[in-house]
């Protein structure tokens, strides 16, 4: 049975579906559940999107949720936490994301750590277990990897506020765009902490500033009570972010306990311990401060140990270290160091132990700083003085040598007792009864400059004194410490101030060993120091204790207490009432005294104060304000500010006069009344800037005195204040531009002023508050008659206001918001001081977007629209024009010297003031438009507005207000804009159609639509599904909305349409290419429309034909393949009118050319190669020049097709393509305009440059013979200009050319045929055919191999199916068309290279078949050859190095044909290849021609010719086939001829062989031999002379020696001669008859490249 509920689940388990119904579920899916079943298998029955089914109840995890907006298009919200639901999201979204990025390893596994570190995180937040803080720790670690990763994977930024995603909807636009700023911004520690682990041998530890910290260790390095291993730690506190910039150290000072000497075992016993010095340790902060800061653990670092060269300068060594006087110090020998770790911890004390338990629960000494801080904190209690023994002198007394002492320190009480555990020698060590000094070896002047902490109780220091007492430290036998002097001194005066924080020098009594110091009361008579002695009316002679007049003492301390003071007049205040006579003086040497002497007794101090203003008021009372006002001012210093709550709990807990009220206001008012004539008024500023806690006084005072009196005088109260601010505005009333003293009183009052709402709100009502502030800010002039310093205070006072409690009353803001819009508004008219008043708005719309459930909200708005809308637009259209020009300056070069902050400026002050203008517009109803419509006085007026808003809309579409990442703001920005459009839409149709109509308002509206429609951020089809989803949700499809409106204020405009024929044709374009259906279907009508006005008005419509190519190839970025459905769409309307013929053309027209901008999009944005691009373009050109003639377009795409093949080094078809540009022009003297990279200049000029650029591709590419006829027409046109210079360099040229076609190498290219088929390949090759010319020494295996890498998708052909992708390979042979250039017998054959290969359109392939039955022991006679031509469009090389088949022809070739043709080609390769090694060096490499010979001789004797013998020369074949008589003979004729050339190969080969390949060349000459006789009855058969073959040499025409005639290897070789200048003739009458005729030879065998062909048995 089932049973409806709702739950929300998340998938923990995939699930496949396989049951009935059964839904496939994929882990981390969330699903709805609908219902649920119940049985013996638990299964639940769900909607998911549009899918539905049941599954295992066990798959799934169960959580509660909410549901909003129920119906089709419900959101279902999960009851938990937030951050934990936007951690599962994004996950989600990054999990797709991070697997893209396994190409960019180093960030693939950074965001693989980060999202397990939020999977840990998350984990945490949902176990529980976590306490507050701890919570909130854990969100900031969350939200800073997300916005990590959001920012490396270039996703949205999320604005937050305490960690969680904010709604837009429930803030204003100003507040949202300042969140990123507030969420980025990183509030800076004020203080430090410094953690130090001591890891070995570390002794003592000091800053200057600060204590010590004590670590005592055994002499083994480990620490000297065995339960402080791995407990050496200490937290140095206090630092604020000055001191870490300053100069800073850690110094270390190893202090030895033992004998007297370290190596001098007899000076004093071993049981005797003395403190000795030993080594110092310094390392700077400076080196290691950026090291540490960077890392979240501690980090080690060694220092070097050095001892001093003389104890003398002990006191100083850290000082000599750090300034590396090296001299004076020694360095270790050995590896002497200490390790110590350093972590850096930023935050207060209950901050860091928060965030670092672990280091507080290993037992850290916390060491604190010298003295108090920079900031004192209330309930921070310190007693604490600090000792150092600075130094002494001392007698020798009679000694030979100088004394070994020893200081030992004792704190007595007034009754003698020593105070135990009252010397501290650092933090780290329990505290001790007494100190001992280290000893300095044989010095009477030592100097220790050792620093103790004595912590005395507030109770034990009256009274208490310090006893020192020198010792001489013997290192005899003995060891004995001799007591030979003291000195003393008390910690507090008669007058109950303590010792003063300075040098004191102590007189040093003398005494011996057998003195006691039982009776304290004998020398604590005495005086102690030279101040103490001037005190001292008489001094008795007869004292036990004689002083040693030459011995002195000197220390220093330094007190840092909050309960005792070293100040007289302090104390003095403190005790008024023993001196009533000196009151008047007393309170004014208040101001001498230190603040923090003042902070540590506040409440004492003012207590006194209003003691003494209550025992005589008219006396004391002035005073007593001034006092009061400089306390007052004193806690405004940022090192007292956090004693302000202090002062605030002295307030309303301990204050107690009630009478105080009057004084306070009678002085204040005086002071005020008194700014227009008094010169000197700083008295005066002082006063203002303590207003708010003197009204704090005023008003608590008040409510004591109501509360004791029943409300007595509650009028004369209500006067006073009356009357008080009737002072108040008489000085900001006051002209003060020519006083700056005035002015600073001014802004003193100004600054406080905003700070006693508050307090008056406690005795007022709101509205009474309101209006004497409201008076107040109305008694100031407005900005044109003050100064511009005012400007900003006075705007800063407003400001204030604006953010102050009162502000926000409803009541209140109704009387406070029409001054404070006054204000804001001149300032926005003159353009002054926008960044404040920026920010004075937002806090408006902050307030009443809070607000905006009020009724009164809505007369708010009214206010600020008809007081600043206006202005705000005029202020934003100035900064973006601002913006704009910096734009279009900024690449521009600034001098060296000037720092220009004006950009930054500038966008800050835009995005706020656009921030207003949304906000504004969002707070905005029906109401609030129709009625800003109706208070406009003309149509005029209608048309500035709508033109400014207008315009700053198309300003926010193109100008980036907004991050691309911020894309919350930018849906948000699209909103308003869409909403406001809708407001405005019927007051631009009201005021500006028919009769009055406005062009320019209607073309501004259209203009924005479609930079609306066209945003990057509202193209839903490029975001992730479930954030479309999340749009489309929360706003829809903003663009269909846009397009409607579009639509329907075009179907408006009636017979003004036509005014925006051709303007809005390319926009309208750009809309209807936007991949949504729904806003082209909308479109479609507007485009038909468009071609219907223009035939009515033209007869035709070429302006929409000619804009619609132009704007097709602009919007190239946006095309789609489903443009087709809009075309069809169009396709279908122009069927029905009369025009449709030429609009069906128009239509295929367009249709072709987008199949083509596809092809080139597809091709340009991806990596493709070269070949495609190129392909791509030359298809796109081909276009553009044939079916509609845009030159314009047609030239830039020439270039970018050049540009293409330089970069691959195409140099001859990058001449071609540029030929294209040169053929258009003519040798006129018309003058040119700028174009693309060419300068204004005329037609000749700009040919001539074209011709020389072309000229020198074909040369880099050495196609030389296509330059020539160039530099021809050049040259011509030189000579008749009579620029003979010019000529003679093209000449020049031309000659070079010539010599470049005999002399230089060129490698004839193979050409391949390639077939496309398959519904993959791009529109231009898809099922189509080229011939390619393929690279230098590329063969048809190179080529598929780089054919198949440059369309990874395809594969070798196998079959024809269309649905595959498959290419076709195979060599093909060009045929050329110059024949007769080729059939020249004196044409060299590096010329005839030439044509055989270049100017091609023909190109062949043969596919061998046997017709018939085939013949076993000769297959010669029945193969057959099916030919195919193959004819291409445009010759090779050409604009391309492919072209398409255009046409093909087949033919049958014959075997005797075949034979024919192939003996022919053989005897080619030979003659190429023998005079390619004609001029070979001796000795050289010629294995290919070895080969070539042994392949052709060796096939003529074991097959090759000897089967075309058998086959052809047969009688039964001759009588068989008398038409191919002819045939036979010219067989015969190339067998003959192959003959001769052999020979003469074998002349050059038995030339050039090696000495070891002798026996291959005789090899070779035999079969020659047995080849020559094979063909013998053939030559005796035929009646045609055998013509002589000669190789002449281009050099020189002389025979050399026969060298090798009388070889014995060569022996006779019947009727060859072979002669040793490469000559073979068959008889000897033939050469002598060549010598004398001295006519050229039949064949010349030029010097080439030899190719390496098959054989005849192949």
């Amino acid at each position: 049975m089932f049973s409806p509920c709702l739950f929300l689940s998340t998938v923990i388990c995939s699930f496949r579906g396989s049951v009935t119904q059964g839904l496939a579920l994929e882990v981390g899916e969330t699903v709805q559940i609908l219902e649920k079943c119940e049985g013996k298998t638990e299964v639940f029955f769900f909607l998911c999107v549009s899918h539905q089914g049941v599954f295992p109840a066990s798959y799934i995890h169960l959580k509660k949720a909410i549901v909003t907006n129920r119906g089709p298009h419900e959101t279902v919200v999960p009851l938990e936490d937030p951050i934990v639901t936007e951690v599962t999201s994004t996950l989600q979204e990054w999990a797709s994301l991070w697997k893209q990025l396994y190409v960019v390893r180093n960030l693939f596994y950074k965001v693989r750590h980060v999202m397990v570190e939020l999977i840990d995180l998350r984990r945490q937040l949902l176990s529980g277990h976590l306490t507050q803080d701890q919570s909130r720790d854990v969100k900031r670690h969350i939200t800073v990897r997300l916005d990590w990763g959001n920012e490396h994977l270039g996703l949205d930024l999320v604005p937050r506020k305490e960690f969680e995603m904010v709604d837009e909807d429930q803030i204003s636009v100003s507040d949202l765009y300042k969140m990123p700023l507030t969420h980025k911004r990183e509030d800076s520690p004020s203080t430090c902490g410094l953690n130090l682990c001591l890891n070995q041998l570390l002794f003592s530890l000091c800053f200057g500033s600060s204590e010590k910290f004590m670590v005592r260790l055994n002499k083994n390095g480990g620490p000297k009570n065995p339960e402080k291993v791995d407990r050496l730690c200490a937290l140095f506190t206090d630092l604020s972010n000055k001191d870490m910039k300053r100069d800073l150290y850690i110094v270390s000072q190893v202090i030895r306990t033992g004998r007297m000497l370290l190596n001098d075992s007899k000076k004093g016993p071993p049981h005797i311990q003395y403190r000795r010095p030993y080594g110092c340790a310094v390392l700077a902060m400076s080196d290691v401060l950026q090291t540490i800061s960077e890392l979240k653990e501690e980090k080690d670092f060694v220092l070097k140990v050095y001892t001093c060269n003389n104890e003398n300068e002990w006191y100083q060594i850290h000082e000599n270290i750090i300034r590396k006087s090296s001299t004076k110090y020694t360095a270790p020998s050995t590896n002497y160091g200490l390790i110590i770790s350093l972590q850096l911890l930023r935050g207060d004390m209950e901050q860091v132990r928060r965030e670092n338990p672990l280091i507080f629960s290993r037992g850290v000494a916390i060491t604190r700083k010298l003295g108090f801080p920079d900031v004192i904190m209330p309930g921070d209690i310190r007693n604490d003085l600090y000792l150092t023994l600075e130094r002494g002198e001392f007698e020798r007394g009679g000694k030979s040598v100088q004394k070994n002492i020893e200081v030992t320190v004792y704190v007595l009480y007034a009754d003698g007792e020593i105070l135990k555990d009252c010397i501290s020698l650092g933090s780290g060590e329990p505290n001790i009864p007494e100190h001992r000094s280290f000893v300095l070896y044989h010095n009477n002047s030592p100097r220790w400059s050792e620093v103790i902490k004595l912590p005395i109780p507030i109770d034990r220091f009256r009274g208490s004194h310090l006893r020192f007492e020198f010792r001489h430290c013997s290192t005899k036998d003995k060891g004995e410490k001799k007591l030979f002097g003291f000195a003393f001194t008390p910690l507090m005066r008669e007058d109950g101030t303590t010792l003063s924080d300075e040098s004191h020098e102590l007189y040093v009594y003398k005494c011996d060993e057998n003195t006691t110091f039982s009776n304290h009361a004998l020398y604590l008579g005495l005086p102690c120091c030279k101040e103490d002695f001037n005190s001292c009316p008489s001094i008795p002679s007869s004292l036990i204790f004689q002083r040693s007049t030459k011995e002195t003492f000197w220390i220093s301390t330094q007190l840092s207490s909050t309960k005792l003071t070293q100040n007289v007049d302090l104390l003095a205040l403190l005790k008024w009432k023993a001196h009533p006579d000196r009151v008047m003086d007393i309170l004014g040497r208040l101001r001498h005294v230190s603040g923090e002497e003042i902070v540590k007794f506040l409440q004492d101090i003012l207590d006194t104060l209003f003691s003494i203003l209550d025992d005589n008021t008219d006396k004391y009372g002035p005073l007593v304000f001034q006092s009061l006002v400089f306390i007052i001012n004193l806690l405004r210093d940022s090192k007292y500010y956090h004693f302000r709550p202090v002062m605030d709990t002295y307030i309303q807990k301990h204050f107690a006069g009630a009478l105080a009220y009057k004084e306070l206001i009678r002085c204040l008012k005086w002071y005020m009344d008194r700014s227009a004539e008094v010169v000197r008024q700083d008295h005066i500023q002082e006063a203002m800037r303590a207003l708010e806690y003197l009204f704090k006084f005023i008003v608590q005072s008040r409510i004591l005195y109501s509360r004791a009196t029943c409300g007595m005088e509650e009028d004369q109260f209500r006067t006073s204040i009356q009357e008080l601010f009737q002072s108040i505005r008489f000085v900001l009333s006051l002209d003060s531009r020519n006083s700056e003293t005035l002015i600073f009183t001014q802004a003193a009052l100004l600054n406080s002023f905003p700070a006693i709402f508050d307090e008056l709100l406690q005795m007022f009502t709101v509205q009474e508050v309101a209006e004497f502030v409201r008076g107040t800010l109305g008694s100031m002039p407005s900005t044109v008659h003050i100064g511009q310093s005012m400007d900003v205070v006075k705007l800063q006072s407003i400001a204030r206001t604006v953010d102050s409690r009162l502000f926000s009353f409803p009541e209140s803001r109704r009387i406070l918001l029409p001054v404070v819009l006054h204000h804001i508004h001149l300032h926005l008219r003159q353009q002054k001081e926008l960044l404040i008043c920026s920010g004075i708005l937002s806090s408006i719309f902050s307030i009443i977007k809070t607000s905006s459930l009020d009724t009164s909200v809505q007369e708010e708005v009214e206010m600020m629209v008809e007081s600043l809308l206006d202005v705000l637009l005029q202020t934003l259209l100035s900064i973006m024009s601002k913006s704009q020009s910096q734009e279009a300056v900024r690449g521009q070069r600034c001098p060296s010297h000037c720092l220009c902050l004006c950009p930054s400026a500038v966008s800050s002050w835009q995005g706020e003031y656009v921030s207003c203008l949304l906000s504004l517009l969002r707070q905005m109803t029906d109401i609030h438009f129709q009625h800003l419509m109706e208070n406009f006085q003309s149509k005029e007026e209608v048309k500035e507005f709508l033109l400014k808003i207008l315009c700053v809309f198309r300003n926010l579409m193109k100008l980036s207000i907004f991050p691309r990442d911020w894309n919350v703001m930018r849906l948000l920005t699209s909103n308003i804009i869409l909403t406001t459009a809708q407001y405005l839409s019927p007051a631009l149709h009201k005021n500006f159609t028919e009769a009055e109509f406005d062009f320019k308002v209607w073309n501004s509206y259209f203009s924005l639509a479609v930079l609306y429609i066209n945003q990057p951020s509202l193209q839903l089809e490029n975001l992730s599904p479930a954030k479309r989803k999340k749009i489309l949700d929360k706003y829809g499809d903003m663009r269909v909305m846009m397009t409607y409106e579009l639509f329907s204020m075009w179907q408006n405009l009636g017979e003004n349409k036509i005014h925006f024929i051709p303007g809005m044709i390319g926009p309208f374009l750009g809309v209807t290419l936007v991949p949504q259906v729904e806003v082209r279907n909308i479109m479609i009508p507007i485009f038909h429309d468009m071609m219907d006005w223009e035939q009515r008005k033209n007869g035709n419509f070429k302006q929409v034909h000619t804009h619609t190519h132009t704007h097709t190839h602009t919007h190239t970025h946006t095309l789609t393949l489903c443009l087709s459905n809009n075309l069809e769409l169009l396709h279908s309307k122009i069927e029905q009118e009369t025009w449709r013929e030429t609009g069906i053309s128009f239509v295929t027209s367009v249709t072709r050319l987008m199949e083509r901008l596809l092809d080139y999009r597809d091709c340009m944005k991806g990596d493709e190669t070269e070949n495609k691009k190129i392909g791509c373009t030359v298809n796109l050109l081909n276009f553009y020049k044939s079916e509609i003639n845009k030159e314009e377009m047609y030239i830039r795409y020439i270039h970018k097709l050049c540009d293409m093949h330089l970069q691959a080094e195409n140099y001859t078809e990058a001449a071609f393509t540029l030929l294209l540009y040169w053929e258009l022009l003519h040798w006129d003297e018309r003058p040119l305009k700028e174009f693309l990279h060419y300068p204004a200049q005329t037609e000749w000029h700009r040919k001539e440059g074209l011709c020389r650029k072309v000229i020198h591709y074909f040369n880099k590419g050495k196609c030389w013979e296509y330059g020539i006829p160039l530099c021809r027409e050049l040259a011509f046109q030189y000579e008749s200009l009579y620029d003979y210079q010019s000529l003679s360099w093209i000449r020049k040229m031309e000659a070079a050319y010539y010599d470049n076609i005999m002399e230089q190498q060129r490698l004839e290219p193979e050409f391949f045929r390639v077939g496309f088929y398959g519904r993959k390949f791009p529109f231009f090759l898809r099922n189509k055919e080229f011939v390619c010319r393929g690279h230098d020494y590329e063969r048809l295996e190179a080529f598929q191999q780089r054919m198949l890498g440059e369309f990874p998708q395809a594969i070798a052909m196998q079959s024809n199916q269309s649905d595959q992708t498959n290419l076709q390979i195979y060599a093909v042979t060009p045929v050329p068309d110059s024949v007769g250039v080729l059939q020249m017998d004196r044409v060299p054959d590096r010329i005839k290279s030439f044509y055989r290969v270049n100017n091609v359109r023909r190109f062949r392939y043969d596919r061998p078949f046997h017709k018939g039955s085939k013949d076993r022991d000769n297959e010669f006679k029945s193969l057959w050859i099916e030919r195919t031509t193959l004819i291409l469009t445009h010759p090779l090389p050409g604009i391309s190095r492919w072209f398409e088949v255009e046409k093909r022809e087949l033919v049958e070739v014959s075997p005797l044909e075949n034979a024919i043709s192939v003996v022919e080609n053989k005897n080619q390769e030979l003659r190429t290849l023998i005079s390619q090694y004609q001029h070979k060096q001796l000795h050289g490499n010629i294995n290919l021609l070895s080969m070539t010979l042994n392949g052709v001789i060796d096939a003529a004797v074991n097959g090759g010719i000897a089967r075309y013998q058998e086959a052809f020369f047969d009688k039964e074949y001759i009588s068989s086939h008398p038409e191919d008589t002819e045939k036979i003979t010219q067989l015969k004729d190339l067998m003959q001829e192959q003959v001769h050339v052999l020979g003469v190969g074998l002349a050059v080969h038995e030339k050039l062989v090696h000495p070891e390949m002798r026996p291959l060349h005789k090899k070779l000459i035999d079969q020659f031999q047995m080849m020559r006789s094979s063909l013998c009855h053939v030559s005796a058969g035929n009646n045609r002379p055998i013509r002589p073959i000669a190789v002449l040499t281009p050099v020189r025409n002389s025979s050399s020696s026969l060298s090798s005639q009388t070889s014995s290897e060569m022996g006779n070789v019947g009727n060859l001669l072979i002669l040793a200048d490469g000559m073979v003739v068959e008889h000897p009458e033939d050469f002598y008859r060549m010598q004398v005729s001295g006519s050229e030879p039949d064949f010349i065998l030029s010097k080439g490249v030899a190719k390496k062909k098959k054989g005849f048995n192949e």
